[in-house]
């Protein structure tokens, strides 16, 4: 595999400026429901951007290579993401940062940091499924913080749900306008081209070779009827002059500045598999996809063209490579250049230091930089120091970007390791693990007990805590479900005394890794009831990294 990865050193002597570097750079996630093509699209941008030669199957045989973005054994065995990986890529002249996150909704909580890290998000939808239940919950977070979202509605090479309805369906599911920025043509065996609004040219469907990037693609104009009648046929003409007419006349208009403020996607159409539609999606996105953005502090907006460096964690990640057996925390630089000869301000630890082993990350792959700049996500070696949220930034200054938000688990379960000689060894594993933002570790609440309980947001989860305990830390685990399906946060837990609150039967008492503590609730009534036994008391369902 031929790594490709942005060398702003050498292309800054030919670009110019500091901010000619932040200009031309695009940090973006890509978001989707299991299954719509997300790590296929992923693949095939970094194929046009050359930073891999040959693109590959997730669920290809088990000889096939797989997803350059799927780097951990059990993605590899399952065929699914269960981490967001981070890939970096030039193309026409663009830095472009990919966020790519996990489909699986067990797994949501890691995309909802991510997006943090994201001034932009690609929403693949499936075109026979439409929108999906993991699709509403990831837009509502990209709603939340008005992240633009432009939509790619995939597999146009198999049979397709009517096109209207499709993105009728997005407008009512996730409440936001839709703009075609292309139309297709048919799906399936009748699938024939995509029909471009702006030029009014249609672009010829032919099928590429998999895992290729090349293929012809041939350009008739809407006006020119006789040839384009006899490349498609003219049932195909009709039903595609039919269709422009009723969205011309219905359709929302294109408008930039509505688009970045996250309230309409451009839409457009192809197919991830074949490459069809891939390259036109990436050059239009390129051009609609903000700079990097500015981001909040305690002190105000900190903007990315400021000269300071600053930065915050948004991801943690243990034993990425077995070669190297190491924690790496993700930063996304929010402003000035990172230049690795130079100390920074670590806020929380409130320790000058200098980052060890910085590091740009293609999934598993790793090339040690000097410099980057805002946009730019890196890499870097984590002695155990980093926790999700923290703020790095110049020595001289002192401020904190706004938390990471702790979503509430919905599944726990006891955990206990099977070797009692190998406590060492567990401990080390589940804290590690935790620390990643994958599962929350809870105690219980001043019993002097040591058992650990584990919460996640999908049960999923359990069973990649069960595989990396075995693999990464060589521990075998027993694993007891537990009943609870509700927690909160003691807002207020230095006014109350805890081991005193009155509770429900359902109620248990725990406390996390660092002391704060927490209750848990098999019944949604209970969390209620349990305020009007305490009066002052303050729960919240998030906690905040």
């Amino acid at each position: 595999m031929v790594l490709h990865v942005c060398n702003s050193m050498e292309r800054g002597n030919k670009l110019g400026s500091f901010d000619k570097e932040i200009e031309r750079r695009r940090t973006f996630a890509i978001i989707s429901h299991p299954d719509a093509g997300k790590t296929t699209l992923t693949e095939k941008f970094l194929l046009y951007g050359g930073a891999i030669n040959l693109a590959g199957s997730v669920k290809g045989k088990a000889t096939a290579r797989h997803a350059v973005s799927d780097w951990m054994e059990i993605e590899k065995e399952r065929g699914i993401s269960v981490t967001s990986s981070v890939l970096q890529f030039e193309y026409d002249g663009y830095c472009i940062n990919i966020l790519d996150t996990p489909g699986h909704q067990d797994f949501s909580e890691d995309t909802y940091r991510t997006l943090m890290a994201a001034d932009s998000a690609v929403m693949v939808i499936d075109a026979s499924k439409g929108v999906e239940a993991q699709t509403r919950k990831l837009f509502k977070v990209c709603g939340m913080r008005g992240i633009p979202i432009f939509t790619f509605i995939n597999k146009l090479d198999r049979d397709a749900n009517d096109t209207f309805e499709l993105l009728d369906e997005i407008e009512k599911e996730l409440g936001i306008e839709t703009v075609p920025m292309n139309w297709p043509l048919g799906s399936g065996k009748s699938f024939r081209g995509v029909y471009e609004r702006e030029s009014r040219e249609v672009i010829l469907y032919s099928d590429t070779e998999k895992g290729t990037k090349e293929g012809h693609a041939e350009r008739i104009s809407l006006d020119d009827q006789t040839t384009l009648v006899g490349a498609i046929g003219e049932n195909a003409y009709d039903t595609l002059t039919g269709e422009l007419e009723l969205l011309d006349g219905a359709g929302a208009e294109f408008d930039l500045e509505q688009v970045r403020a996250g309230k309409l996607t451009p839409v457009f159409f192809g197919s991830a598999l074949t490459n069809f539609g891939v390259e036109i999606f990436l050059q239009n996105f390129l051009k609609m996809a903000t700079t990097p953005l500015p981001r909040k502090a305690d002190i105000g907006m900190i903007e990315p063209t400021d000269d300071d460096f600053s930065a915050f964690v948004f991801k943690i990640q243990a034993n990425m490579n077995k070669a190297h057996r190491d924690r790496v925390a993700f930063m996304r630089i929010c402003s000035g250049k990172f230049d690795a000869t130079r100390e920074v301000r670590h806020v929380q630890g409130d320790k000058v230091m200098r980052l060890s082993q910085p590091q740009q990350i293609m999934a598993d792959d790793r090339k040690i930089l000097s410099e980057a700049y805002a946009g730019d996500i890196i890499g870097v070696f984590d002695p155990g120091i980093f926790s999700i949220g923290d703020t790095l930034c110049a020595p001289k200054n002192k401020f904190m970007f706004e938390g990471i938000p702790t979503f509430a688990p919905e599944h726990f379960a006891r955990v206990r390791q099977m070797d009692t000689m190998k406590r060492k060894q567990f401990m080390k594993g589940i804290t590690q693990i935790a620390q990643e933002g994958a599962i929350q570790v809870f105690q219980e609440f001043n019993t002097g007990m040591e058992e650990i309980i584990v919460g996640v947001v999908g049960v999923l989860q359990f069973e990649v805590l069960k595989y990396r305990l075995e693999n990464e830390y060589n521990v075998e685990i027993k694993m007891e479900t537990l009943p609870y399906e509700h927690i909160r946060w003691i807002e207020n837990k230095d006014e109350v005394d805890v081991a005193k609150l009155v509770g429900t039967s359902d109620m248990k008492k725990v406390k996390d890794m660092k002391g704060n503590p927490l209750l848990l609730f098999i019944n949604p009534w209970s969390v209620g009831m349990t305020l009007d036994r305490n009066e002052g008391l303050k729960l919240s369902e998030f906690g905040r990294e």
